[in-house]
């Protein structure tokens, strides 16, 4: 019987990580189209577009932690059936990510005068990286209004739509990359700065692909968003961004936390940092696995929480934990068996290989820990328990992860400074603690609930 219960749970999961699934990885194949294309130009073309994506990564990823509140909200309100809440707290959510997007519209402007002349860098680098910036940010209210329908449509368990748009994305990218950073169809050749309209017009497009979408599907009409119009609502909007805000934070410390130690690797030489780089971006395309599994159980425990079947969302934790676990060995297995010839796509040169591939074995083993922490974290986000992430996240990648990172990659403290291996060691430290303290605070939650309802 339990045999059976696990089988349907697990199908009934993965039939919504799937498409997410699917969908991160798209995200990703644009980000790599931009990479490879702008390339084509020149090394400043594409080193602009990295340097670029690493100031406008961390911002975009903020707002997107803050709108994945609706995600919980939604589940729990279509569990309990109150469609017309789903509407309004979808449309005060929207208010949210429109202000976030035109703030980041500000805030290119108002720090790009005060940053030009600080910012000592050489040659065409500057000036394509600011414009780069310049064109992206008119996409982000857009790119913010479509994370509001996707979690909308999300938290309803319908997350096929983000996957057929992400593909719509693609078609769009690519083509408008050529466009614009080669000058094609009478528009001139804006090199590796074309990447950022591009993706501004992707951001549009994908906006406008799941507005229609919300709008002629049957299945979200029950809770539709076109039959009554709500203004702010200061009260409602306070209670998104309680929940919205730690998760944000969270996210920028993990995301801050990897990007501190490639600066820190810097004086270990350019093959150290290349080598770090490339082992962070496979490992990276990996965590889309649990990374999607997490997003369902959000979904799937707000649901059944909504509900009242509070062992059912018990239940779904459990599964989902136990599904990642088996996909982790599969996907550790895969970058131990295969990390030379993984290496060997990004370079060519055997002393980045090498030191790239062993990184990778090290990466193997936090795979584990990092999908019990990830899981965990999405599980908590069902229950509206963010501030617990917020906290023990913080604790675990930045007082101990970055520590022990610290102190066995640039001391001799404990054993003679290992530069590379020390910060991965303490990513696996990091990862581990976080691991360990979200289950127990998600089982301390489980009790709770099941407590105050019986």
């Amino acid at each position: 019987m339990k045999i059976n219960k696990l089988v349907s749970n697990t199908k009934s999961l993965m039939k919504l990580a799937y498409p997410i699934l699917i969908a991160q990885l798209i995200q990703n194949l644009m980000g790599f189209a931009d990479t490879v294309m702008a390339g084509r130009v020149s090394a400043t073309d594409m080193a602009a577009v990295a340097v670029a994506n690493s100031i406008w990564l961390p911002l975009i990823l903020t707002v997107y932690g803050v709108i994945m509140a609706l995600a919980a909200i939604v589940s729990q309100l279509a569990g309990a059936k109150k469609y017309l809440d789903i509407a309004e707290q979808t449309y005060q959510t929207a208010w949210i990510a429109l202000t976030l997007g035109i703030s980041l519209i500000l805030l290119y402007y108002v720090l790009s005068p005060i940053l030009w002349p600080i910012l000592n860098i050489e040659g065409n680098l500057k000036p394509l990286m600011f414009d780069y910036l310049g064109y992206i940010v008119w996409g982000a209210p857009g790119y913010c209004l479509y994370l509001v329908l996707r979690n909308y449509s999300e938290g309803m368990s319908h997350t096929k739509p983000t996957m057929v748009i992400s593909f719509i994305g693609l078609l769009i990218n690519i083509p408008a990359n050529y466009i614009f950073i080669y000058g094609k169809l009478g528009m001139p050749a804006l090199g590796g700065a074309g990447c950022g309209i591009a993706t501004a017009l992707v951001y549009w497009t994908i906006f406008f692909s799941m507005a229609l979408y919300c709008f002629y599907s049957k299945v979200l009409r029950k809770a539709s968003l076109f039959n009554r119009f709500y203004w702010p609502d200061y009260k409602k909007i306070k209670h998104i961004l309680h929940l919205g805000i730690p998760i944000a934070l969270s996210l920028l410390f993990e995301v801050s936390l990897f990007a501190v130690v490639a600066i820190i690797l810097i004086p270990f030489g350019a093959e150290v940092v290349a080598s770090h780089q490339i082992a962070l971006n496979f490992t990276g395309l990996i965590f889309m696995v649990p990374l999607s599994l997490a997003m369902a159980v959000t979904i799937k425990v707000g649901f059944s929480l909504g509900d009242k079947n509070y062992q059912q969302a018990k239940d779904y934790c459990s599964y989902s934990i136990i599904v990642g676990l088996i996909l982790a060995v599969a996907t550790a297995a895969i970058t131990l068996v295969f990390r030379h010839q993984i290496a060997g796509i990004y370079t060519i040169e055997p002393p980045v290989i090498e030191l790239a591939a062993s990184l990778m074995f090290l990466a193997a083993l936090y795979q584990f820990s990092d999908t019990v922490q990830v899981i965990s974290a999405g599980a908590l986000r069902g229950y509206k328990d963010t501030k617990a992430i917020l906290y023990i996240t913080f604790v675990s990648y930045w007082l101990i992860g970055l520590t022990v990172g610290l102190i066995l990659g640039i001391t001799d403290w404990i054993v003679p400074k290992t530069g590379p291996y020390g910060f991965w060691i303490g990513f696996i430290t990091g990862l581990t603690t976080a691991a360990f303290l979200l289950a127990w605070r998600l089982k301390v939650v489980q009790r709770r609930v099941e407590q105050s309802f019986v």
